[in-house]
């Protein structure tokens, strides 16, 4: 049994570089991390001044009823959607990248074998 050190050459019947989807695949897991926790750290800041100056009685009126402070405070409850949303779609993107990948490489297996 030797063992060969030569190195495989890339094998030039795909269409793609499957090293540089593998590479894509890793950025845009990397990058939907980085994205969420860009707008989580953004959206916590945000909530703790907005408590900080509700509680100081910044926003208080007169004969202010709870759908009123509602009112208020919604737009804070959806600041974080779309960080979220980047991140389900980079992560969607990197595994569909990996799936077809995966794909590709099975149907060439089977090719072979038949």
């Amino acid at each position: 049994m030797s063992e060969s050190n030569e190195t495989q050459g890339k094998f030039l019947g795909a269409y793609f570089d499957r090293d540089g989807v593998l590479r894509l695949s890793r950025w845009a897991e990397g990058t939907a991390w980085v994205v969420l926790t860009v707008y989580l750290v953004s959206w916590l800041l945000s909530v703790l001044l907005f408590i900080a100056q509700f509680s100081s009685g910044l926003f208080f009126e007169k004969g202010m009823t709870f759908l009123n402070a509602f009112g208020i405070f919604k737009p804070y409850l959806t600041e974080p959607l779309p960080g979220l949303l980047y991140f389900f779609g980079l992560q969607g993107i990197s595994k569909v990248l990996l799936i077809l990948l995966d794909v590709e490489d099975n149907s060439r297996r089977a090719a072979r074998k038949s």
